[in-house]
């Protein structure tokens, strides 16, 4: 019976995967198993100046333009571990000892290692298994399970079909998930040129440009400089008015000039005396029906959200956490559908998600799969609640701020489709001495789907784009009256619009664009704001935005483009090194413009502010002998200046202690004694607290 190392993605998947299967170890059907887990990416590629030869080292270190593009050629594509700082402790740890600890495990005697990380649309839990495995040196078997969720079911089934991808250059998901990896690498030189031009100019800020992030930024800049410019512009026309507010006008199409639309009101007046009224003919009622809405992917939940005050961050976050808890099914999907078997899954549980959120069993009638939201081709299913329905609403805020919403819009949202279809009728009608001027609208019959949830509307990015529904008599006449409208107004960037506009051009999927969105607006070096769902840019954000005005990175078709150069890497219709030639096209044509660009900085965003550093304290410094050599050192520490007599201990190796106050402001005493230590690769002496010293 062969042994099986399983490597899960993170601790949770771990936990899951015990839950599915029995145990840490055991047996499963014919083979036996151990499960362990990475924690997300372990391994990073090393800076560029590592993976070159020694004498391409400076130039690649370089962040000269005179220096790109790079030859790709000249990597190695190494690795490294990962160092970061713990948030909690605020030590910087490396992933050395969990790959050490893999490497020990995998040395026991495993027939493979199955990747167990998660199956998503970018290859990246391949890659991240990978990683692992290439830093440990595994030269053993390789299966892969894939599975569409992390529920018992789900897990099994995929431990029942393990696939064998031991050499990774043909297994599909790991060089699209690699070929993206190095494509963003490489497109650092854009941000190196974006910033290199953007400081010669004055402007001191890290221009970080990419596939996604330079067609937000400059989507946003193009929409705040359209609103910044917008002059309202007034016209007048004719239109006729029955009775019941039933307006009949003439169509125009948008952007075209038409006769009858004037620019003065006198013009309109003139214009007015050529009609009477009129009768209202051709009264028409066409019943008609809508279906519900699709289902939603990550981008639409969130924009959805955003009004209410949920960041892209949290949704993100709050997300990822009730997935693992098996609330929800699994974020980072592509499909807007559910299979025919995910369907069946969820359908008895229908009436219990129901009663969570607040919705009327009765509505749910259409209890069988409907063809525009059910189809056989899929991976993870549209997003949608998970097997384990939560007792009650309140108990998600334990996940996040955004739970009890999150829950709630994609239960509704779900369940709609297992309602009726909306019915209305729809009433047209025109005038008898001018049948030029038509009216048009809807009537509610039975509201149905719309009485659980209507996805159509609340993705909807237009404010007042509701057709009118006035259920009043039509007629029987009509009186002309003059009319005055102005040309739309830019609307404000929102969440909501950026996401529409995205999946508009087909540029990212739902989960990347919201991932995307929250890195932008995360941290001191943002480039953008979000503020219950309205965007807006910061100075990063500005400067990113005008360098790459006229160029391909910020191009929705160039960037719709590189996605698909990814899918078919992934399929082995193109190869590695053909995606990664793109990135160089795309250097060598966005280069020049760039540094065209950056003169117009100052020009649009008025002189650069001159940033105010702080005077640095200067602490006094005192020298003296320590285990027998002279050492210089700071006669101050954490606010705290040491006596002569406490100086005199710590150069002779004692302990001092005295009281000090933690950053917090909280009262402590603090021990300690002189150390040689390094701060940022510098060694220095110096007073160092005792790692068992009790803060408050």
């Amino acid at each position: 019976m062969p042994n099986y190392l399983i490597l899960t993605e993170k601790p949770s998947a771990a936990a899951n995967f015990t839950k599915a299967l029995g145990g840490k170890t055991g047996v499963f059907g014919d083979f036996t198993y151990k499960i362990t887990n990475l924690r997300g990416h372990v391994m990073t590629l090393k800076d560029p100046e590592e993976m070159v030869a020694e004498d391409l080292k400076k130039q690649y270190k370089s962040w000269l333009v005179k220096h790109l593009p790079w030859n790709l050629e000249d990597f190695s594509w190494a690795r490294t571990y990962i160092r970061q700082r713990n948030m909690r402790t605020g030590k910087i740890e490396s992933t050395k000892k969990l790959i050490d600890e893999l490497k020990k495990e995998s040395k026991i005697g495993y027939d493979a290692i199955v990747i167990a990380t998660d199956t998503d649309p970018s290859g990246e839990g391949e890659l991240l298994a990978w990683e692992a495995l290439d830093a440990i040196g595994w030269r053993g078997q390789v299966l892969r399970a894939n599975f569409m969720d992390e529920s018992s079911s789900g897990i099994q089934k995929a431990m029942h079909q393990l696939r064998n991808v031991s050499d990774k250059m043909a297994d599909g998901e790991y060089v699209k998930g690699e070929s993206r990896n190095r494509w963003d690498f490489a497109s650092m030189q854009l941000t190196r040129i974006a910033t290199t031009a953007a400081k010669k100019a004055g402007f001191k800020v890290v221009a970080r440009e990419g596939r996604l992030k330079s067609v937000i930024v400059w989507r946003i800049y193009q929409q705040l400089e359209a609103i910044k410019n917008y002059v309202k512009t007034p016209y007048f026309e004719v239109k006729f008015k029955d009775p019941a507010e039933h307006i009949f006008g003439r169509v125009t199409p948008q952007g075209e000039v038409v006769p009858w639309r004037f620019a003065t009101k006198e013009q309109a007046k003139f214009d007015f005396n050529n009609y009477h009224e009129t009768e209202v003919i051709n009264e028409k009622h066409q019943t008609r029906t809508q279906a519900p809405g699709k289902l939603l992917d990550l981008a639409g939940l969130a924009s959805i959200l955003a009004p209410r005050g949920f960041s892209s961050k949290e949704v993100l976050s709050t997300y990822q956490k009730m997935y693992e808890a098996q609330i929800v099914s699994y974020p980072r999907t592509e499909d807007k559908t559910v299979t025919p078997e995910q369907f069946n899954e969820l359908l008895p549980l229908i009436d219990q998600i129901a009663s969570v959120v607040g919705v009327d069993k009765n509505l749910l009638t259409h209890r069988s799969p409907r063809k525009t939201h059910v189809k056989s081709q899929g991976a993870h299913g549209a997003n949608r609640p998970g097997e384990n329905v939560p007792q009650t609403m309140q108990a998600l805020a334990k996940f996040g701020p955004s739970g009890p919403a999150i829950y709630e819009v994609l239960a509704k949202n779900y369940l709609a489709m297992l309602a009726e279809d909306y019915v209305y009728d729809h009433v047209t009608a025109n005038l008898k001495d001018y049948p030029e001027f038509k009216t048009a609208f809807n009537i509610p019959i039975k509201l149905n789907f719309k009485l659980v949830y209507d996805s159509q509307k609340a993705i909807k990015v237009e404010a007042g784009e509701e057709e009118e529904s006035t259920d009043g008599q039509l007629g029987p006449q009509a009186t002309p009256y003059l009319h005055e409208g102005a040309n739309p107004k830019p609307q404000a960037p929102t969440t909501k619009w950026i996401m529409a506009f995205l999946e508009k051009h087909n540029v990212g999927t739902g989960a990347t664009r919201v991932s995307t969105l929250s890195e932008m607006s995360r941290g001191t070096k943002a480039m953008l704001t979000e503020k219950r769902g309205k965007l807006g840019l910061t100075e990063t954000g500005n400067v990113s935005a005008i360098m790459v005005k006229d160029t391909w990175i910020a191009s929705p078709k160039i960037t719709k483009r590189l996605f698909e150069m990814m899918d078919q890497v992934g399929r082995f219709e193109m190869t590695m090194s053909q995606v990664l030639d793109s990135v160089t096209k795309v250097v060598e044509h966005d280069m020049p413009i760039m540094l065209d660009n950056a003169q117009a900085l100052e020009t649009l965003l008025g002189k650069p502010n001159p940033s105010v550093k702080k005077p640095r304290k200067i602490s006094e410094k005192m020298t003296g002998m320590w285990r027998g050599q002279e050492i210089t050192f700071a006669r101050e520490w954490s606010g705290h200046i040491f006596t002569d007599e406490e100086l005199q201990k710590l150069l002779a190796g004692a302990e001092v202690s005295f009281p000090a106050k933690s950053k917090r402001g909280k009262s402590y005493t603090a021990v300690g004694k002189m150390a040689k230590q390094t701060f940022k690769g510098n060694t220095f002496y110096g007073f160092k607290l005792n790692p068992k010293t009790k803060k408050a």
